[in-house]
Protein backbone atom coordinates (compact mmCIF):
# COMPACT_ATOMS: atom_id res chain seq x y z
CA UNK A 1 0.00 0.00 0.00
CA UNK A 2 1.19 3.50 -0.69
CA UNK A 3 2.55 4.78 2.61
CA UNK A 4 1.57 8.35 1.69
CA UNK A 5 -2.11 7.34 1.55
CA UNK A 6 -4.57 9.20 3.72
CA UNK A 7 -6.81 6.17 4.12
CA UNK A 8 -6.52 2.41 3.74
CA UNK A 9 -9.23 2.59 1.07
CA UNK A 10 -6.82 4.59 -1.12
CA UNK A 11 -5.53 1.18 -2.19
CA UNK A 12 -8.65 0.96 -4.38
CA UNK A 13 -9.95 4.53 -4.39
CA UNK A 14 -7.31 6.12 -6.60
CA UNK A 15 -7.67 9.79 -7.56
CA UNK A 16 -9.39 8.67 -10.77
CA UNK A 17 -11.83 6.47 -8.84
CA UNK A 18 -12.55 9.34 -6.43
CA UNK A 19 -13.22 11.68 -9.35
CA UNK A 20 -15.71 9.21 -10.80
CA UNK A 21 -17.33 8.77 -7.36
CA UNK A 22 -17.67 12.56 -7.17
CA UNK A 23 -19.17 12.77 -10.66
CA UNK A 24 -21.64 9.94 -9.94
CA UNK A 25 -22.61 11.15 -6.47
CA UNK A 26 -21.14 8.52 -4.11
CA UNK A 27 -17.94 10.29 -3.03
CA UNK A 28 -19.49 11.96 0.06
CA UNK A 29 -20.43 8.57 1.57
CA UNK A 30 -16.94 7.14 1.04
CA UNK A 31 -15.27 10.31 2.32
CA UNK A 32 -17.22 9.90 5.59
CA UNK A 33 -16.07 6.29 5.80
CA UNK A 34 -12.47 7.40 5.25
CA UNK A 35 -12.77 10.03 8.00
CA UNK A 36 -13.51 7.13 10.35
CA UNK A 37 -10.25 5.43 9.39
CA UNK A 38 -11.15 3.66 6.15
CA UNK A 39 -11.01 -0.06 5.72
CA UNK A 40 -9.53 -2.54 8.14
CA UNK A 41 -5.84 -3.30 7.71
CA UNK A 42 -5.52 -6.12 10.24
CA UNK A 43 -7.22 -9.49 10.46
CA UNK A 44 -9.93 -9.19 13.10
CA UNK A 45 -11.36 -12.15 15.04
CA UNK A 46 -14.54 -11.98 12.91
CA UNK A 47 -12.53 -12.00 9.68
CA UNK A 48 -10.49 -14.97 10.97
CA UNK A 49 -13.69 -16.98 11.52
CA UNK A 50 -14.98 -16.06 8.05
CA UNK A 51 -11.67 -16.81 6.30
CA UNK A 52 -11.14 -20.17 7.95
CA UNK A 53 -14.69 -21.32 7.12
CA UNK A 54 -14.19 -20.89 3.36
CA UNK A 55 -13.80 -23.80 0.96
CA UNK A 56 -13.24 -21.62 -2.09
CA UNK A 57 -11.41 -18.35 -2.81
CA UNK A 58 -10.37 -16.41 -5.87
CA UNK A 59 -6.81 -15.12 -6.10
CA UNK A 60 -6.19 -12.25 -8.51
CA UNK A 61 -2.69 -11.38 -9.70
CA UNK A 62 -1.22 -9.40 -12.57
CA UNK A 63 2.02 -9.88 -14.42
CA UNK A 64 4.72 -7.23 -14.71
CA UNK A 65 2.93 -5.72 -17.71
CA UNK A 66 -0.36 -5.42 -15.78
CA UNK A 67 -2.18 -8.31 -17.50
CA UNK A 68 -4.63 -9.61 -14.85
CA UNK A 69 -5.39 -13.22 -14.01
CA UNK A 70 -7.83 -14.78 -11.56
CA UNK A 71 -7.35 -18.29 -10.24
CA UNK A 72 -9.64 -20.35 -8.04
CA UNK A 73 -8.13 -22.01 -4.97
CA UNK A 74 -10.06 -24.40 -2.79
CA UNK A 75 -10.01 -27.13 -0.21
CA UNK A 76 -11.80 -28.19 2.95
CA UNK A 77 -12.89 -25.54 5.46
CA UNK A 78 -9.74 -24.17 7.02
CA UNK A 79 -7.50 -24.67 3.99
CA UNK A 80 -7.01 -20.88 4.04
CA UNK A 81 -5.43 -20.12 7.39
CA UNK A 82 -4.77 -17.00 9.42
CA UNK A 83 -1.11 -17.04 10.41
CA UNK A 84 -1.08 -13.73 12.29
CA UNK A 85 -3.00 -10.45 12.28
CA UNK A 86 -1.65 -9.48 8.86
CA UNK A 87 -0.89 -12.78 7.09
CA UNK A 88 -2.98 -15.49 5.46
CA UNK A 89 -1.50 -18.66 4.06
CA UNK A 90 -2.48 -21.78 2.19
CA UNK A 91 -0.90 -24.82 0.65
CA UNK A 92 -0.97 -24.54 -3.11
CA UNK A 93 -1.83 -27.98 -4.46
CA UNK A 94 -0.62 -29.58 -7.68
CA UNK A 95 -2.95 -28.40 -10.46
CA UNK A 96 -2.85 -27.87 -14.21
CA UNK A 97 0.81 -26.80 -14.06
CA UNK A 98 0.37 -23.63 -16.12
CA UNK A 99 2.01 -21.64 -13.26
CA UNK A 100 0.47 -18.33 -14.34
CA UNK A 101 -0.16 -17.25 -10.74
CA UNK A 102 3.38 -18.18 -9.70
CA UNK A 103 4.84 -16.33 -12.68
CA UNK A 104 2.73 -13.27 -11.99
CA UNK A 105 3.76 -13.20 -8.33
CA UNK A 106 7.43 -13.50 -9.34
CA UNK A 107 7.00 -10.33 -11.44
CA UNK A 108 4.46 -8.43 -9.32
CA UNK A 109 3.65 -9.32 -5.70
CA UNK A 110 0.44 -7.25 -5.52
CA UNK A 111 -2.55 -9.54 -5.29
CA UNK A 112 -6.20 -9.67 -4.28
CA UNK A 113 -8.34 -12.30 -2.59
CA UNK A 114 -12.09 -12.45 -3.12
CA UNK A 115 -14.03 -14.64 -0.69
CA UNK A 116 -17.72 -15.38 -1.17
CA UNK A 117 -20.09 -17.08 1.24
CA UNK A 118 -23.09 -17.66 -1.02
CA UNK A 119 -25.32 -19.12 1.70
CA UNK A 120 -24.95 -16.09 3.96
CA UNK A 121 -24.66 -13.55 1.13
CA UNK A 122 -21.36 -12.14 2.34
CA UNK A 123 -18.28 -11.16 0.36
CA UNK A 124 -14.87 -10.09 1.58
CA UNK A 125 -12.35 -8.27 -0.64
CA UNK A 126 -8.73 -8.39 0.53
CA UNK A 127 -5.94 -6.33 -1.04
CA UNK A 128 -2.35 -7.26 -0.34
CA UNK A 129 0.84 -8.80 -1.56
CA UNK A 130 1.63 -12.46 -1.94
CA UNK A 131 4.70 -14.59 -2.20
CA UNK A 132 5.36 -18.20 -3.03
CA UNK A 133 7.33 -20.33 -0.57
CA UNK A 134 8.86 -23.46 -2.08
CA UNK A 135 10.91 -26.15 -0.41
CA UNK A 136 9.61 -25.64 3.14
CA UNK A 137 8.12 -29.00 4.26
CA UNK A 138 7.55 -27.73 7.81
CA UNK A 139 5.42 -24.84 6.56
CA UNK A 140 3.52 -27.17 4.23
CA UNK A 141 2.85 -29.53 7.14
CA UNK A 142 1.71 -26.62 9.33
CA UNK A 143 -0.77 -25.35 6.70
CA UNK A 144 -1.86 -28.65 5.11
CA UNK A 145 -5.49 -29.44 5.92
CA UNK A 146 -5.63 -32.51 8.12
CA UNK A 147 -6.62 -35.65 6.22
CA UNK A 148 -6.81 -33.86 2.85
CA UNK A 149 -5.57 -36.05 0.01
CA UNK A 150 -4.47 -33.35 -2.48
CA UNK A 151 -0.77 -33.22 -3.31
CA UNK A 152 0.95 -30.12 -1.92
CA UNK A 153 3.29 -28.20 -4.20
CA UNK A 154 4.21 -24.99 -2.36
CA UNK A 155 2.75 -22.41 -0.01
CA UNK A 156 1.36 -18.99 -0.83
CA UNK A 157 1.60 -16.39 1.92
CA UNK A 158 -0.64 -13.33 1.58
CA UNK A 159 0.12 -10.13 3.51
CA UNK A 160 -3.06 -8.12 4.06
CA UNK A 161 -2.87 -4.43 3.20
CA UNK A 162 -6.60 -3.65 3.51
CA UNK A 163 -9.93 -5.44 3.42
CA UNK A 164 -13.60 -4.63 3.06
CA UNK A 165 -16.86 -6.53 3.45
CA UNK A 166 -19.29 -6.09 0.57
CA UNK A 167 -22.99 -5.64 0.94
CA UNK A 168 -25.05 -8.73 0.02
Amino acid sequence: MNIASDSSSDIAFTPTVKAIQERKGSRRNYARMEEGGGWETRITPDLKVFVEAQTSVFLATANGEGQPYIQHRGGPPGFLKVIDEETLGFVDFVGNRQYITLGNLAENPLAHLFLIDYAHRKRIKIWGSARVVEGDPALIQRLMPEGYKARPSQVILFKVHAWDANCP
